[in-house]
């Protein structure tokens, strides 16, 4: 194993087949080639510079740069089955780059000398970006139905529980109540945010590499060299750059920022529900499955796994994302070093994300809810994780810090003496003339002081709702 994403026994853990091998078409000749390949593997990644360069072939026989029996010779011969990756390695070694060892592969396969015309005026680094940005599209994809996954689940989630009572917890001690169903909305809303950056991130980075050696084009005549471009990006599928930005890196940062964002508020949901799965809390708890998460000596254990997983991808996603930020410091037009960097941790970050989603959505689909816990944890303080609406109702009645020492004071013998706040509080002459005791069972009820838990919650799942509609109108 030289990976976990490669590894037999991880690989189904900390990444997914959707992202690793998925059914994919690759239009490389006029017939469509089937195949389960790796998005991120080499067969792919050849997959797509061949894709590059019979577009290339194509839009430049069209234009009239290069004969089109050229054109055509490159297209019979540019197929993946052509390339003999052994010998791919051995000139990748030599050279330093794979890009040139397939063209020389191609070349050797055309008739006629007719492959020289094959990657007329382009670079190494104009194919290998366009290729890393085609990888991105796929992935972009598979990243997408997730989250819609996991979308549906947590607004489920929202909408059920709108107004189930539960603990709000602040420095990991009780603060006042909150529903379970706006904590799921704000994990909601931020995930909506997330596909909002991912629709945004798509107009700036599904952009063409091709510029040639410095990115002037001056390998074209300067007549045709941008409608040859322009033609290459449009028979790609991709953005025309404004310039060339072969060492301008903030499209594939901003790509490794994003997929480290994703994963931070995955993470953060995955350590709640880990600490809301403790023994002496035990709110949620992850899908049950049997032997899931069990101990090799203790069989009363149940360990929270996806969190656990989530947790590590999450983390080892932001590493990521830090090594693509030394990628910016590329030197002058061509870099020495820097660039590299993507080639090893870009792959990794795309596939660790895909794990840590699909583990979430299996997490919140199934997650199990348990009210009855929560609400027993409301009263575990015997009343004080409702001190707060006492203050505010008695503020309003004897003065705010009047009210605040009261309360403070009742909350310390609370704890002291074992006695509900309700019960001392009633037995205070003070209290007891500007309030009645039906009005401090309804203040003391933690069902009572849910703010606008209900309302924040419904703003947030319609607006969902709302957003969910106008995608499948657009499809």
């Amino acid at each position: 194993m030289s990976s976990v994403v490669n590894s037999r026994i991880f690989k189904d853990i900390f990444g997914t087949g959707a992202m690793r091998g998925k059914f994919m078409t690759l239009f490389l000749l006029n017939l469509k080639f089937f195949s389960i390949v790796d998005i991120w593997s080499d067969e792919a990644r050849t997959g797509y510079y061949l894709r590059w360069e019979i577009a290339l072939a194509k839009v430049q026989s069209k234009l009239k740069i290069i004969p089109q029996d050229a054109c055509d010779e490159i297209i019979a011969q540019a197929k993946l089955e052509n390339i003999d990756f052994d010998k791919l390695k051995q000139s990748t070694e030599l050279i330093g780059y794979p890009i040139l060892g397939v063209v020389q592969q191609i070349v050797s396969l055309c008739r006629d000398g007719l492959g020289q015309w094959c990657h007329w005026g382009a670079t190494t680094q104009d194919v290998t970006d366009s290729a890393t940005v085609l990888a991105m599209r796929d992935s972009f994809d598979i990243i997408e139905i997730d989250l819609d996954h996991i979308l549906n689940s947590v607004a489920k989630l929202a909408e059920h529980h709108r107004l189930t009572p539960m603990p709000g917890r602040s420095n990991l001690q009780q603060a006042v109540p909150i529903s379970f169903g706006f904590k799921m909305a704000r994990l909601l809303a931020t995930l909506q945010r997330h596909k909002e950056r991912l629709s945004e991130i798509r107009k700036r980075v599904l952009v063409l590499e091709f510029g040639g050696a410095a990115g002037t084009l001056a390998t074209l005549d300067s007549s045709v060299a941008l409608e040859c471009q322009a033609e290459l990006a449009g028979e790609l599928n991709l953005a025309q750059p404004e310039i060339a930005w072969h060492t301008e890196r903030d499209r594939i940062v901003e790509v490794g920022a994003f997929l480290a964002l994703l994963c931070g508020t995955l993470s953060k949901n995955a350590t709640d529900i880990k600490l809301l799965m403790q023994t002496e809390i035990d709110e949620v708890s992850e899908p049950y499955v049997p032997h899931r998460g069990s101990s090799s000596t203790m069989p009363n254990k149940v360990n929270p796994i996806s969190c656990v997983y989530i947790h590590a991808l999450a983390a080892t996603v932001r590493q990521h994302a830090a090594a693509l930020m030394d990628s910016m410091v590329a030197d002058h037009e061509r870099s020495t070093g820097p660039w590299e960097i993507e080639w090893i941790v870009l792959p990794e970050a795309f596939i660790l994300t895909a794990g840590a989603l699909d583990q979430t959505k299996s997490l919140m689909a199934g997650l199990q809810v348990h009210p009855e816990n929560m609400m027993r944890n409301l009263n575990l303080t015997k009343g004080l994780i409702v001190s707060e609406a006492v203050m505010m109702n008695l503020g309003a009645k004897l003065g705010r810090q009047t009210a605040h020492d009261l309360v403070y004071d009742y909350c310390r013998r609370s704890v002291l003496e074992e006695r509900t706040l309700i019960d001392l509080l009633k037995e205070d002459e003070k209290i007891s003339s500007v309030i009645s005791d039906s009005e401090l069972m309804q203040l003391c009820d933690p069902a009572n002081y849910l703010g606008l838990s209900g309302t924040m919650t419904d703003n947030v799942v319609n607006a969902y709702k709302k957003a969910n509609l106008t995608q499948i109108k657009r499809k």
